[in-house]
């Protein structure tokens, strides 16, 4: 994980050009994919989701995920790729589940680029065979808390941080913050406290305690609070969806 040294490393990249690395850097980074350590939470606590090659069939599918988020994937799907303009440069920092990688390589069209990074072999592998369709979608081996990969006009982490734990919320936060370049977007989708009468409050905290043990901390924490000194260079903006359930944050980087 960086430290806020390595936080302030990536923030000062920012002269780095906006267009997509040439062919040959790609494959010089696919080609150290094997030297990314997968972490000791993610092994210890979801390898039945994700590194599980049953988990991956049994979940990997638009109706289950469409029913892990009571049917609001479409409408947090639209409310991201709404940020994203035509042409941008994006870096999406975990494969999802569902289609989401796909829609957004639509968003940013021919003229941009999407770059998906995650930690687990499975998932990168799994997520190039579904982008195979898309030549401006590239997806490497990389820990989301150190991308290594320059600036990009948006950087979007969804539904990532309630399942990681604390100090790495702040180094997912900080390094999605440092790979915006001025005048772009960090976007984060995922959970937040819902209304205290939502008839969906004690059915997630029940979830939660089962199988998400960290996500309880979104409902105690904002997300920009993760950001350290580096929020102050931001704009932030947060909405709410289904009764308070999920959040959409955006924090536009200020400064030349």
């Amino acid at each position: 994980m960086p430290t806020d040294d390595t936080a302030a490393c990536l923030d000062g990249d920012l002269g780095l050009p906006l267009r997509p690395a040439a062919a040959p850097a790609y494959a010089a980074a696919e080609a150290q994919d094997d030297t990314v350590p997968v972490p000791a939470y993610l092994r210890e606590t979801y390898t039945w989701a994700y590194l599980s090659p049953l988990g991956r069939r049994v979940f990997d599918h638009p109706l289950v995920v469409s029913a892990i988020l009571w049917g609001n994937i479409r409408r947090l799907i639209r409310a991201t790729c709404a940020e994203i303009p035509a042409g941008s440069r994006v870096l999406q920092t975990a494969c999802v589940y569902g289609d989401f990688s796909i829609r957004l390589a639509e968003a940013v069209g021919t003229d941009g680029s999407l770059e998906v990074i995650d930690v687990a072999p499975i998932q990168v592998e799994h997520c190039r065979n579904k982008l195979t369709g898309f030549p401006n979608a590239t997806v490497i081996r990389r820990d989301a808390a150190a991308p290594g990969r320059g600036v990009f006009d948006a950087a979007c982490a969804f539904f990532l941080l309630h399942e990681v734990p604390e100090a790495y919320k702040a180094d997912i936060v900080r390094a999605v913050l440092g790979s915006v370049a001025p005048g772009g977007k960090a976007v984060f989708v995922d959970y937040h406290p819902p209304a205290r009468l939502h008839p969906m409050r004690p059915v997630m905290a029940l979830i939660f305690r089962l199988l998400e043990p960290y996500a309880k901390a979104l409902w105690r924490r904002e997300i920009a609070s993760y950001a350290g000194s580096l929020a102050s260079g931001f704009e932030w903006r947060k909405e709410t969806y289904f009764g308070g359930l999920y959040q959409k944050v955006v924090a536009v980087r200020t400064g030349a």
